[in-house]
């Protein structure tokens, strides 16, 4: 009898466990903004989804793409950690959460990720998007574009903070993407967003993340809120072997939701496979909500090049080597230690104009389907490659004269993008220089030179590239021959 009594009380001690372990999940599901979504960071497996695909209000997750262009630029040798960055009378009049930031002062590239990853600035938010796109408004077509690369199709951005505009919407799917994607991309910098606090000019800032230490195993990624999108949390965990990226979007309080979150955590962390099958990407089983993520240089960046240029193939390979091929390397001191000119043969003068006359053939139909398209898209202008070592050119037609460079990546859609972003950029400097890639081997890969031809000496070569410096680009001048 005692033991039947017993075993009676154990049960009703589970059960009791079970409903109070389920009571917050209840309470979180009750809410309509509420959505959720918990993915394997070992092999991109759904281990759990609410609402994962309605959209939903970002707020300060925004500010994981701000920064993910930001890594981007780093990444391809557009900026340093410390270089500065000028801060605007709009970005320093942005509402809090800010550093107060004054007009005309500046603050260093790794100033600013501290800043969005602890305090969720929103002053050192725009002085990043204008440091990198030129306006705010600019940087935010820049963000959809890249979040369209990356997969992430139900996503919009606006402004580069996540402050309140009824057209800034996301998913708590395409949140998880970014979330790896960061990671997977960017391992070098992913780091930061692990930071507990910095000290800024005499100010000691805290992390808003309050699972960091709380829960073992966490080590970012960014919390959110604005009133309409209620709290708003992505979180990444690696315990051991085993990895997951969750998000919980719509909570009713900051308490509320790191509650539900760490029960996300708890209950899904032991499902994840604790077997790494190679770099993801955020990919994770496809459904009719929305495509799988695969290697943001490929297809829409390919798609958006004029037809006279050619289009780098992909090679059949694992999605590991494509991910360390594109984003494995320190793209910046390999462009610093590769200075000498190839013996490689480049386009041609011909080839070039060719490629020009085709692209302003194609510029109104071009126009025309962006002006359709629903989020706008990074148009790549009038950009060239170097032809094959398979169909060399004759020496009359190489490219002759002075040439700049501002990159070496190892991704050649990546040097498309920074040579059009640069274009762009420094206006009527270029006006008349002609970009094109060069591959060069370093080491057992390839990297692409991005460059701009058509200066008649050194001296207007050197004039373009303090243009360029100007706008954050590593840019130096050589003789082509």
């Amino acid at each position: 009898m005692a033991k039947r009594v017993t075993k009676g009380l154990m049960a009703m001690a589970l059960v009791g466990g079970v409903v109070a372990a389920a009571a917050p999940a209840a309470a979180q599901e009750s809410n309509e903004r509420y959505a959720a979504f918990v993915i394997d960071a070992n092999n991109g497996k759904v281990l759990f989804a609410r609402n994962a695909d309605d959209r939903r209000y970002p707020a300060s997750l925004t500010k994981m793409m701000t920064l993910y262009l930001l890594f981007d630029a780093l990444e391809s040798g557009r900026a340093t950690l410390s270089t500065p960055m000028k801060v605007s009378a709009y970005a320093a009049a942005r509402p809090p959460s800010k550093l107060g930031l004054k007009t005309g002062s500046t603050i260093s590239v790794e100033e600013g990720i501290k800043a969005l990853v602890t305090r969720s600035a929103n002053d050192a938010s725009v002085v990043i998007g204008e440091f990198l796109g030129g306006t705010e408004s600019r940087f935010a077509e820049m963000m959809t574009a890249k979040a369209r690369k990356l997969g992430m199709s139900r996503t919009t951005f606006r402004n580069a903070n996540g402050l309140p505009n009824d057209e800034q919407m996301t998913t708590a799917r395409d949140m998880a993407t970014l979330g790896i994607a960061l990671r997977e991309h960017f391992p070098q910098y992913y780091k930061y967003f692990s930071t507990r606090s910095f000290n800024f000019r005499g100010q000691t800032i805290g992390n808003h993340n309050r699972l960091l230490g709380r829960v073992d195993g966490v080590d970012g990624i960014k919390t959110g809120y604005i009133n309409k999108s209620g709290f708003n949390l992505v979180t990444s965990v690696v315990r051991g072997d085993r990895k997951l990226v969750a998000v919980v979007m719509g909570g009713r309080s900051g308490r509320s939701r790191d509650d539900h979150m760490a029960e996300l955590v708890k209950q899904y962390l032991p499902q994840t496979s604790g077997r790494a099958s190679g770099g993801l990407i955020a990919a994770y089983s496809p459904s009719a909500r929305g495509p799988s993520v695969t290697n943001h240089a490929e297809t829409q960046v390919a798609a958006s090049l004029p037809t006279a240029v050619p289009v780098p193939t992909r090679r059949a390979s694992s999605i590991n080597q494509r991910v360390a091929e594109a984003y494995g390397s320190n793209a910046t001191g390999a462009m610093n230690a590769i200075t000498a000119p190839s013996r490689r043969p480049v386009v041609g003068r011909d080839a070039i104009r060719e490629a020009l006359e085709a692209n302003d053939r194609a510029a109104p139909s071009v126009a025309t389907a962006l002006a359709a398209a629903p989020v706008p898209r990074a148009s790549i202008p009038n950009v060239v490659t170097q032809a094959s070592a398979a169909s060399p050119t004759s020496s009359r037609d190489a490219v002759s004269g002075w040439v700049v460079q501002i990159a070496a990546t190892p991704a050649e859609a990546t040097a498309y993008d920074i040579l059009s972003e640069a274009k762009q950029r420094a206006g009527s400097a270029l006006a008349g220089a002609r970009p094109f890639t060069q591959a060069v081997a370093s080491g057992s890969q390839t990297l692409y030179r991005a460059r701009f031809s058509g200066f008649a000496d050194k001296a207007a070569a050197n004039a373009a590239c303090e243009v360029l410096k100007s706008k954050a680009y590593a840019c130096y001048a050589i003789a082509a021959n």
